[in-house]
């Protein structure tokens, strides 16, 4: 695959200030959330004051807890994340509602998952999310890109990679990037059979209006045969399209990618750019 990078010292400069912007301390105020026992997240002080009344979150000493006396993966402890994700909806701390569930992560790594929650619940408690990125090339060395519809909730117009999501509950994360493939760009698993296998690149520690995000970045990278035309499925892209890697690299410092595509693009053409 023939492909004209930017320079390796353009590439490494520019990753350097976009990492700086993704390793923010917690918010002022955020506390540590421990979920049935297990340290999970950083709960802001939004979520705090419409949980505590319910009874739904409560202190000790410096922590916060949810389901404290709750075993992981219970019935009990289900009803109580589903009873937070709606009281922080009708509080006004939640960024939309996506009738969507995630996992719920201990922060240590490589624990299984402990319970599920509404996906927009995540960041006022500061949870740990997965997504999963692709990064679509074609034979002659572009790369192909997608605009995000202007009813997005977050980032709305702005350029993204080609495929890019978040694990729903139970979902391993090829099946997550092989549905996002299919729901964003109408890829096959066939279209991606010479794709490499998910890697992490960093994990996002970013301050957002209603809380913390806390996103393990994952990639794959594939080179998409000649007659594979990405189309998407969902109505949540506006436009695809395939671009060379030096007209790229200014929409990136021209401000006009989301904070994850920046770091999943930037990052495959540094490991490229290294390889080469």
């Amino acid at each position: 695959m023939p492909i004209t990078l930017p320079s390796l010292a353009r590439l490494q400069d520019y990753a350097q200030r976009l990492h700086a912007g993704i390793t923010q301390p917690p918010p002022a105020g955020a506390m540590p959330l421990h979920i049935a026992g297990q340290r999970c997240g950083w709960i802001v002080p939004a979520a705090m004051a419409a949980l505590q009344p319910k009874g739904l979150a409560h202190a000790a000493g410096d922590t916060w807890h949810i389901g404290r006396e709750l075993a992981p993966h219970s019935a009990a402890l289900a009803e109580v994340c589903d009873a937070v994700a709606v009281t922080l909806r009708d509080a006004g701390c939640l960024h939309g509602w996506r009738n969507e569930a995630l996992d719920i992560y201990s922060l240590a790594p490589e624990t299984p998952p402990l319970g599920r929650i509404e996906r927009t619940a995540t960041r006022p408690l500061g949870l740990r999310t997965l997504a999963v990125h692709l990064n679509g090339w074609t034979p002659d060395g572009r790369l192909w890109l997608a605009r995000r519809s202007l009813t997005k909730n977050t980032d709305p117009g702005m350029w993204d990679t080609l495929v890019g999501g978040l694990a729903s509950s139970g979902e391993s994360l090829d099946l997550a990037l092989v549905r996002e493939s299919a729901e964003e760009a109408g890829l096959t698993p066939e279209d991606l059979a010479a794709r490499t296998p998910l890697r992490t690149v960093v994990q996002i520690h970013h301050h957002l209006p209603e809380g913390f995000q806390v996103e393990d970045i994952l990639i794959s990278r594939c080179v998409l045969a000649e007659h594979v035309q990405p189309r998407n499925q969902d109505g949540e892209v506006m436009e695809i399209r395939a671009l060379p890697p030096l007209e790229i690299m200014d929409m990136l410092e021209d401000g006009m990618f989301t904070q994850e595509a920046a770091i999943v693009l930037v990052d495959d053409m540094l490991q490229l750019a290294r390889e080469a």
